[in-house]
């Protein structure tokens, strides 16, 4: 049977809502597929507004590798502003897709992609506004089997209450696998209910599903162990890891947003991965090996790209770009082939030790050049060897030194706050580092409009990475330390005006290091804040620090707990922690060794030159590092 748009019923609301065209679909290369000749069919959230869901490439990879498969069909639906959320409640309008308006009820699968643990309350906006029961023992064969994916899904633990599964890792294969073991659940009549497919995916050792797994605690709270309480699933759940990029040359038809959106670009993944080995990095650690796209490859998905979207600017994505071996080759390469039609390239910001001139000049010869961006991280030597960035002052002074000599007039550094051991003085130091960078501009640009800005985050400890067992500094001290920081910048007659000062508060670092630690007993705090209104809690304007902490106040104590115990308690090497039965394929012994390193202010080099320090993922998961020189070059296009 069909399923019917929802849209005659949305298109009345819409003239009473900011910014309507988020909500009508249509946008260049989505796809809309006959609901009838297809057999699985799923709904994909990035649970965040359009103007930040629809760039995100996770969600775009997902959405065209799914929609290409014969007899599948995905459409994709973002989270609605408060606006239009009350107006749909008003009028019974449900949660829809932006591709057909077909309600997210109707669906096989619902998958939520999670870059951040701040998006939860999100998916329950999502989920009840759909009609779908929020607590995932409720929901029947008649609702979706809601899929959770993305960087925070390595714990998954927090939302277990409402997920019925989890997939850590690349998503490009797994969503194939489990597409067909929902299609032939459903080819023989869906036996056994939703129970049954749930088991099945949960016994291919590549999908977690929480129900399947039990949790003991110790009288003191913490967690005894996690148990399988089904025969044939596994003790652990592996990673995904997809090994040849050149084989998923995805996106292939890039989205072209409707509305203003927060990337107004062509993206293109130009490896995947990172080995450089920062210890607060949880991107760097989870995604392991480095798997670099050759240069050809990334030459055909750009030439792909560019025609199938009239973009005038190219995103070359990675986890640190500058670090791809022929990155030079790639910057040139495209800057010498699309020199006459001025398409801009970008990298994200850029490792000070991995800079250089040459790469600066190819990347804004045909765009604009606007701030360089770099992250020292640690603002003293000390902190820096401490969180295992090999950066030395004297490293980005020489840098910004040559960036300031050839014409760029602003750099941007980017700084965390409450870094495992930290004192006032590491922090304080970035002052004095600020102040040399703006001395050294005006001395070698011989001007005195040099600008630098400091941006600074707090530092939350994430799983899987060598701080997961570290303490996390309470709100109150992060905000003390900033201000001693502020008032120094400010206070310095000769420099203080170039300095541009931006930080965030530490309230909102507090709830992300409640809920990326955290385990179950978290459930009834997210849904207790979700109830009193919690939406949208990456967004300043809307995140409410009273309201997690209220809540919490209100339901941790039941089961002997509070909210310090989950972010400024430090973890022995004893505890079982809520994500160990999820495997990263890091060795938990050599994450131990990487705190215990770090504590002695310990360097260890990067992998990918040096030998093997043994952190298990190539041979656990049987991948490797894959990294070029491939020899061989971008060939320009045929003369137009």
């Amino acid at each position: 049977m069909p399923v019917e748009s929802v849209f005659p019923r949305l298109e009345a609301l819409l003239p009473h809502v900011q910014k309507p065209i988020q909500y009508v679909g249509g946008e260049l290369n989505s796809t809309v597929k006959d609901w009838d000749a297809c057999d699985v069919r799923w709904a994909l959230m990035y649970p965040d507004a359009y103007e930040v869901g629809l760039p995100n490439q996770g969600v775009m990879i997902l959405y065209e590798v799914l929609n290409e498969r014969e007899g599948v069909l995905a459409e994709r639906t973002y989270s609605v502003w408060p606006d239009l959320e009350a107006l749909m409640r008003e009028h019974d309008v449900p949660q829809f897709t932006v591709d057909a308006h077909r309600p997210v009820k109707a669906f096989d699968l619902f998958g939520l992609s999670f870059s951040t643990e701040l998006g939860y309350t999100n998916m329950l906006a999502a989920l009840d506004l759909a009609g779908i029961p929020l607590a995932a023992a409720d929901r029947t064969t008649d609702d979706p089997i809601v899929v959770a994916g993305g960087h925070a899904a390595f714990n998954p633990e927090p939302v277990a209450d409402f997920i019925d599964a989890a997939v850590i890792g690349d998503g490009e294969q797994a969503v194939l696998e489990i597409t067909e073991v929902v299609r032939a659940w459903k080819a023989e009549g869906m036996p056994g209910g939703r129970d049954e497919v749930l088991l099945r995916l949960a016994k291919t050792g590549g999908v977690y599903v929480p129900r399947y797994y039990d949790v003991e605690y110790l009288p003191d709270g913490r967690i005894a162990r996690v148990v399988p309480n089904a025969s044939g699933v596994p003790w652990r759940v592996s990673k995904h890891t997809v090994m040849d990029l050149d084989e998923w040359p995805y996106p292939k038809q890039p989205l072209v947003p409707l509305a203003e959106t927060v990337h107004e670009r062509m993206s293109v993944e130009i490896f995947r991965g990172c080995t450089r080995g920062c210890r607060f990095c949880q991107a760097g650690m989870i995604t392991r090996p480095v798997r670099e796209r050759s240069i050809t490859g990334i030459g055909e998905m750009v030439e792909a790209g560019l025609k199938a979207t009239g973009f005038e600017e190219v995103g070359l994505l990675s986890l640190s770009s500058a670090d791809h071996t022929e990155i030079a080759d790639v910057a040139k390469g495209l800057a010498d082939r699309y020199a006459e039609d001025k398409i801009g390239l970008s990298l994200p910001s850029t490792r000070v030790d991995a800079f250089n001139i040459d790469l600066a000049n190819e990347l804004t010869r045909n765009g604009r050049r606007s701030g360089l961006t770099f992250a020292p991280e640690g603002g003293s030597e000390r902190i820096r060897k401490v969180i295992n960035k090999m950066v030395s002052e004297e490293d980005l002074i020489r840098t910004v030194s040559t960036a300031y000599g050839n014409g760029w007039r602003q750099v941007k550094l980017y700084f965390m706050c409450g870094l495992p051991t930290e004192t006032d003085d590491d922090v304080l130091q970035i002052a004095d580092m600020a102040t040399r960078v703006i001395a050294k501009g005006r001395e070698v640009s011989g001007q005195n409009d040099i600008r630098c800005t400091v941006s600074i985050g707090g530092f939350v400890p994430k799983p899987h990475t060598p701080f997961q067992w570290a303490p996390q500094l309470s709100a109150e001290e992060t905000d003390a330390r900033l201000r001693k920081l502020r008032d120094k910048i400010r206070g310095d007659k000769k420099y203080g005006r170039s300095i541009g000062f931006r930080y965030h508060d530490g309230k909102p670092g507090i709830v992300e290091g409640l809920l990326s630690r955290g385990d179950r007993r978290l459930g009834a705090v997210i849904r207790a804040v979700y109830e009193d209104g919690g939406r949208f809690d990456g967004w300043r304007e809307y995140f409410s620090y009273d309201r997690w902490m209220e809540a919490a106040a209100k339901t941790l104590p039941s089961v002997g707990l509070d909210v310090d115990w989950y972010t400024t308690r430090e973890r022995t090497y004893e505890e079982v922690l809520p994500w160990d039965h999820l495997d990263s394929g890091l060795d938990k012994d050599w994450l131990w060794q990487d705190w215990q390193d770090s504590l002695d202010e310990t360097e260890v080099e990067d992998c990918r030159w040096t030998p093997c320090f043994d952190c298990g993922v190539c041979p656990q998961l049987s991948t490797e590092i894959q990294i070029g020189p491939t020899g061989q070059k971008l060939l320009p296009l045929s003369v137009k």
